[in-house]
């Protein structure tokens, strides 16, 4: 997991992203990024998770992803950036499978990201279906919209937009104040029988993090499944744990 950068166009309620920021040092440069990522490549990675802030206020990322055709690559996006320019990239660039951030409904979206943004994220998943792209979501999992994000319905709603990748994350509270919305023990097992269920009756992919860490005997990060590169080029255990002592600068 790479998360490319800080900035970002949205202040969503909870943002871990904008919580933390442990180190006064520069984003990694775009030739920065290359060495890693061609690095990952000779170490036998297949797949880099790209994530922010959001990423594609940092436009080069999609002309270095493009390079390394070998390697997929997800981008968690918040979608309000994407253009009918960049959805002709994305069509032309099948490695890379923008996923777009959403919390439920209309007024779960809005309530956390923005009055409109649902709005104009259904422009987005429309045109990036009709322009055949494989595209997927994530779903910040809460105490609020658990329901509603696990019920079929919504599921297959999306799928009707072209969605067949669903990513589920669950909140994880970085400030003092803001643990409302974690999931309880109680909720979290009632995720997992729902996913269980939804990989069973629809057609689509489901990925779940960290819940799907419990059939692999625990968590997966600090490089036993993944690690994430912070946007200085840190080397850290987990986007929820920005906690390094080594820079891959040297």
């Amino acid at each position: 997991i790479a998360s490319i950068t800080r900035g970002c166009n949205l202040h969503c309620k909870g943002c871990y992203a904008r919580a933390q920021r442990p180190y006064d040092e520069p984003e990694m440069s775009p030739d920065k990024l290359r060495s890693v990522i061609a690095e990952a490549r000779d170490l036998g990675v297949s797949i880099i998770l790209i994530a922010g802030g959001e990423p594609l206020t940092r436009s080069e990322i999609l002309d270095i992803t493009a390079e390394f055709p070998e390697i997929i690559f997800p981008l968690f996006t918040n979608g309000l950036l994407i253009d009918d320019a960049m959805v002709a990239q994305f069509r032309r660039q099948r490695n890379l499978v923008p996923v777009i951030s959403l919390e439920g409904h209309e007024g779960q979206t809005d309530d956390r990201r923005g009055s409109g943004v649902y709005g104009r994220l259904q422009q987005t998943l429309r045109a990036m279906r009709d322009a055949g792209i494989f595209f997927g979501v994530s779903l910040t999992v809460t105490s609020m919209n658990l329901p509603t994000i696990t019920d079929e319905r919504f599921v297959r709603d999306l799928m009707d937009l072209g969605s067949r990748l669903f990513f589920y994350v669950d909140y994880v509270p970085v400030q003092p104040g803001t643990e409302a919305p974690a999931l309880d023990d109680a909720q979290r097992a009632q995720e997992a029988r729902a996913l269980e269920i939804l990989c069973r009756t629809v057609p689509a992919l489901f990925v779940a993090f960290p819940g799907d860490e419990e059939m692999y005997g625990g968590c997966l990060a600090a490089g036993r499944g993944f690690v994430h590169i912070s946007p200085e080029g840190r080397l850290e255990p987990c986007p929820f744990s920005p906690y390094s002592d080594t820079s891959l600068h040297d």
